[in-house]
């Protein structure tokens, strides 16, 4: 407002104008006022206007100039209005009064506040008043608009067209006077126009169009926002239609290229496949960037490996990953998907990856002579379907060097410019990056797959408590590859340890941690620990870790895990089952029925403090035992529930196989691809009948040794088994005096054949016996070190009533068909 009114104060300055200056500021009245009236600016206009001069008015009330006070409806109006405007009767210096047309401004308040209230009051001293003038003047204005405008009469017979015109259609005004526009541009769109020219003469409205048309002398259509005005006379009469026609085809351009990029950031990388992210970016571009596009990748990248640094080597060796064509079929294509091709050093794609940067051709006949040179089919297929332009740009991401991305136009006919290249830039950054995560998944999920597959069993051990079948299925989707697990663990006495688990988590982090925990498993399996127990230890070892990764920059905290463990004894044929968070089994009787065991749910591994629970049941000789991971179960759009009856479905169909059960279970729960890991582990229980198990107590007697003795010797000689008794005869002299001697009654002995010949006694005392050298002048000391010398293994199992003790011996002979002594 300073900047408008600093001369104000200049009053009767003669400098405040000078004639050479093409703006008269004192053909104008100016004055200012602040909140409560005063005048604080004159101008010489004002002066000029009421004869006072600045020091006569500043400083002083503005209503001196009114013959009268303002009504007080006018004063209270002016409190809220931003401006007002009408005519003022002023006194002039002599007295006489002067009626002013005055334009009244509210001065709103400046940044800091103030100003806020004050006036700025203009007027007119002088209008102009030649119609001829004014008319020229408006047709001057009409003519030189830079807005593409013309006239129509009533009859949508063009009457004036301004130079824009002429320029835009190419023909002067006398060539178009008195044609309509249909018979000016011919358009489908000119029908439209014509159809809107009418409504607004009809309707006296304004009509809004926007248009896409093919001008005569331009090689591609332009788009354009047309209004069409209903002119009238001085009574109101619509005697004509102004039409003003603004060209938008860069705003049109600029709008689609956002709209292209949104879609590009929406439509590319919706999976971690590398293909198909490539497929993604052709299809994006096609057809609004371009009308053929080409994705070629270094070789190494499939395979998840980084390229070497610097520029190809020559010839450069490409994969083709993708294409697509605004022609059905994609006719134009050379190379297929997969094919891997040799790109000379001159042709585009070389050279944009030998540079690293974008480049736009021009297709000449030259060029297509030089590329037939070397690669005729594709110089045939140019020729063919009149490639003109080709825009490549290099595929790169995170300092990497990944393929090249390839434009082409045939069928739009303007070249790739800047803008478009831009664009391509910009979508084939995006899908760069997208790529390589997706190499970089593939890769790391390469890594997991072989850490997984080196953790996993690679065969199941041979042992006669069940019979097993297994499938482990990683999991398909961009979440990689997790923690599951499966086990067959080998116990003393013939019985097995059947385990499934799942570790929070997936790729590397969550294969290792189920390395560390199958590890572990085993371990404890080793020294027989009930179910209940080795869950309790797993789970502080869980905890362990966790504290472990929470520690260390480099690892990641809070491990999770879930376990299921069973041990099943194929001579009570009872199996003692715990889990640990984990979805409990599935049981198949002889007869068909399938039914889930009711087994305690544990807490999951790694929160520490909370029991775990056995359940024991007895299974019938043929029972099938499933295990498996939540991954089998819970799919999409389908609930727990649902799972488990699709899995009793699938369990309950007869198979020639535990091979074949596994894959019709895997079939009906997972008849996609594997949304999770997947581990199953199928067991058909074995027995061990009365024929090959024989079982004495012993009273606690020292006495007791010797008779003890003769009953295992008849029962080998019975068995057929004359070569294993002096071997016997000592481990049941040492393991029955031991438990005569440290244990507590009832003491137990039992022959199990199988492959192996297994001797246990059992008592019920919790100390176990430990292996010890014993001194040259000891008594004692020496029987365990021979049993462990003599046998093939030996140990201790703790039971919920004492222990027992077991010493296995290899056979060097199948053993004959067994049968048992009564005595």
């Amino acid at each position: 407002m300073n900047a408008m009114t600093g001369s104000d104060t200049a009053g009767d300055d003669p400098a405040a104008w000078r004639p050479d200056d093409p703006i008269d500021t004192s053909a104008t009245a100016r004055a200012r006022l602040d909140a409560n009236g005063i005048v604080t600016g004159w101008s010489e206009g004002a002066r000029r206007l009421l004869g006072y001069r600045s020091a006569e008015v500043i400083g002083r009330p503005a209503a001196r100039l009114l013959p009268e006070e303002p009504p007080t409806e006018t004063l209270r109006s002016l409190k809220t209005q931003p401006r007002w405007n009408g005519t003022v009767t002023l006194l002039h210096r002599d007295g006489h009064r002067l009626a002013v047309h005055l334009l009244a401004h509210r001065r709103a308040p400046d940044h800091e506040g103030e100003g806020g209230g004050e006036w700025l009051l203009v007027s007119p001293l002088t209008r102009p008043s030649s119609p001829r003038q004014d008319d020229a003047l408006v047709m001057w204005a009409f003519t030189r608009s830079p807005f593409t405008t013309a006239l129509y009469d009533t009859g949508l017979r063009l009457r004036r067209a301004n130079t824009d015109m002429e320029r835009v259609i190419g023909l002067p005004e006398a060539a178009m006077r008195g044609l309509r526009v249909s018979e000016i541009v011919v358009d489908p769109e000119s029908d439209r126009t014509e159809q809107c020219m009418r409504r607004a003469l009809e309707t006296g409205e304004q009509q809004h169009l926007q248009q896409s048309l093919h001008l005569a002398g331009q090689e591609s259509e332009s788009v354009w926002t047309t209004l069409l005005v209903p002119v009238r006379d001085a009574e109101g009469t619509v005697r004509g239609v102004l039409l003003s026609a603004h060209d938008v085809t860069e705003e049109h351009l600029a709008r689609g290229r956002l709209a292209l990029l949104n879609e590009a950031s929406i439509r590319i990388g919706s999976t971690l496949d590398l293909a198909r992210t490539a497929q993604e970016l052709a299809d994006v571009a096609i057809p609004h960037l371009a009308d053929f596009v080409t994705v070629d990748l270094l070789p190494a990248i499939e395979g998840g490996d980084d390229p070497r640094a610097g520029s190809p080597p020559s010839p450069v060796v490409l994969r083709r990953v993708a294409y697509q064509s605004v022609l059905e079929g994609c006719p134009e294509v050379v190379v297929r998907r997969g094919t891997v091709a040799a790109y000379p050093d001159e042709s585009t794609a070389a050279r944009c990856l030998t540079t690293g940067r974008p480049l736009i051709e021009n297709v000449t006949v030259p060029g297509i002579d030089q590329v037939a040179r070397q690669a005729p089919d594709r110089a045939e297929q140019m020729r063919r379907f009149g490639f003109h332009s080709v825009l490549a740009v290099p595929m790169r991401a995170r300092g990497i060097t990944l393929g090249v991305a390839t434009f082409s136009r045939h069928r739009r006919p303007e070249p790739f410019e800047r803008d478009d290249l831009l664009l391509g830039e910009e979508i084939t950054a995006r899908a760069a990056v997208c790529i390589d995560n997706a190499r970089r998944y593939t890769r790391e999920r390469l890594t997991s797959l072989t850490l997984q597959s080196s953790l996993l069993p690679q065969r199941l051990p041979p042992q006669a408590a069940v019979d097993v079948a297994s499938r482990y299925l990683p999991a398909s989707t961009r979440a990689g590859v997790g923690g599951d697990w499966f086990d067959v663990i080998p116990l003393s006495g013939t019985r097995v340890a059947l385990v499934v688990g799942d570790v929070v988590g997936h790729g590397i982090q969550a294969s290792a941690t189920m390395g560390r925990l199958r590890t572990a498993v085993r371990t404890l399996a080793d020294v027989d620990l009930p179910p209940d127990e080795l869950l309790t230890h797993l789970d502080d070892m869980v905890i362990r870790m966790s504290a472990e990764g929470e520690s260390a920059a480099d690892t990641v905290g809070d491990i999770g895990a879930t376990c299921l463990y069973a041990v099943y004894d194929p001579v009570s044929r009872r199996c003692t089952l715990a889990r640990a968070g984990h979805p409990g089994p599935a049981l198949v009787t002889p007869d068909g029925a399938v039914e889930f065991p009711d087994v305690p749910a544990g807490p999951p591994l790694g929160l520490g403090g909370l029991p775990f629970e056995v359940a024991e049941i007895e299974l019938p000789e043929g029972s099938l035992l499933a295990l498996f991971t939540d991954g089998l179960i819970e799919a999409r759009g389908r609930d727990f529930d649902e799972g488990l009856d699709v899995l009793r479905k699938a369990l309950a169909r007869p198979a020639q196989s535990l091979e074949s059960t596994c894959d019709t279970v895997l079939q009906a729960l997972l008849p996609d691809h594997a949304a999770d890991d997947v581990a199953l582990l199928i067991a058909r229980t074995c027995a061990l009948d009365a024929a090959h198990v024989a079982t004495w107590d012993v009273p606690p007697d020292p006495s007791a040794v010797a008779e003890t003795r003769k009953k295992a010797t008849r029962q080998l000689d019975a068995w057929g088994l004359d070569e294993a008794a002096f071997v016997t005869e000592l481990v049941v002299s040492e393991l029955v005096t031991n438990a005569i001697r440290y244990g507590g009654a009832p003491i137990q002995l039992r022959l199990i054949l199988d492959r192996n010949l297994i001797c246990e006694v059992s008592d019920a005392s919790n100390t176990a016996p430990h292996l010890r050298r014993a001194r040259t002048f000891d008594e004692g000391g020496r029987g365990l070190l021979l049993v462990a010398q003599l046998t093939q293994g030996w140990g201790t199992r703790q039971t919920y009533t004492g222990k027992t003790i077991w010493a296995e011996q290899a056979l060097s002979v199948p053993p004959s068909p067994p049968s048992t002594r009564t005595d």
